[in-house]
């Protein structure tokens, strides 16, 4: 008599394997399991890769509802709309660009100081309301979460600013023609890159600090030398040391709110305040002074991003 072997197998340990209906559930169950588990590996893939954008749009909401942003978009409407008003009610180019060169000194002081005033409790801030360590519970690493953070900001800060410009475009307009609006919006754009790239800084700084009341000491005293000590110190080397075109250019690039200044005077023809009278030396171009300052703004949050890891939470 033959012996009917299709349904048993034998195995290396000498014991027999049963192909039955439940072991061929079995196996298909574990396959199942293992495509499950891969899927569910490449939906958390997805969403980390998915995270710095989730975490820009979170801080883009938080900072609408707090209300901070109109008040810079009021501050700057305010403020653009006084100085073309004053500077350009009588028409003539002269008046145009004694307009620009009071938007670029007055600037100098405010644009910085807004954006620090925003950024210096970017990570530190959350960190004390205790909202920064429920973020981190998502799947989500701590540099993409000071990155966000720093998206969101500066996209609400952006916005709020050229918002603010827009009343002193209008009256420019209305004043000295439609020819004036593009070296307007170029100063325009360089207050908020300069904005951006100040807003990099103070997410550095909030990165580091403890407490919020260092955050903030240490802002200020950012503040005090890039709108301050920094020409005093760079002008008193040019005339002490008698220094050529490139330690000129290197002062100015040293400061981003010095390529604010360089920026917004390369739209007009007069030369005004304590550093501008050595800009004609430095041999800068335009393109060399924007890309600085890009590297303003990705520099310090990119350096925040690595030391957000040495941060005790």
């Amino acid at each position: 008599m033959s012996k009917d072997t299709s349904s048993t197998d034998p195995t290396p340990d000498g014991g027999v394997a049963v192909d039955t209906p439940a072991a061929r559930l079995n196996d298909g169950g574990t396959e199942q399991r293992t495509a499950t588990d891969g899927a569910d590996k490449s939906a958390l893939g997805r969403l980390a890769d998915s995270g710095l954008l989730t975490i820009a749009r979170r801080e883009y909401r938080l900072a609408i509802r707090s209300r901070w942003a109109l008040g810079v978009a009021l501050l700057f409407g305010f403020f653009t709309a006084a100085v073309v008003q004053f500077g350009a009610s009588s028409v003539g180019p002269g008046r145009f660009d004694a307009v620009i060169a009071t938007i670029a000194e007055l600037g100098v002081y405010l644009v910085p100081l807004t954006a620090l005033a925003v950024g210096y409790d970017a990570i530190v801030g959350a960190d004390e309301r205790g909202s920064l360590e429920l973020v981190l519970a998502l799947p989500v690493t701590k540099g993409r979460v000071v990155v966000g953070t720093a998206i969101g900001r500066a996209a609400v800060l952006s916005g709020a600013m050229l918002l603010g410009f827009v009343p002193g475009g209008l009256l420019t307009v209305r004043y000295l023609g439609i020819a004036s609006i593009a070296p307007y919006a170029a100063v325009a754009l360089a207050a908020v890159l300069t904005a951006c790239a100040m807003l990099g800084v103070a997410v550095l700084v909030s990165t580091v600090a403890r407490t919020k009341t260092h955050a903030l000491g240490v802002s200020l005293a950012i503040w005090l030398w890039v709108a301050l000590l920094h020409d005093l110190v760079a002008l008193g080397a040019v005339a002490g040391f008698d220094l050529g075109s490139d330690a000129i250019a290197a002062a100015i690039l040293l400061n981003p709110v010095d390529c604010f200044r360089v920026l917004a005077l390369s739209q007009v023809d007069v030369v005004a305040g304590g550093f501008g009278s050595v800009l004609a030396q430095a041999g800068l171009t335009t393109p060399m002074v924007a890309a600085a300052l890009v590297a303003w703004v990705v520099a310090p949050v990119g350096v925040a991003a690595k030391l957000i890891q040495r941060r005790r939470l």
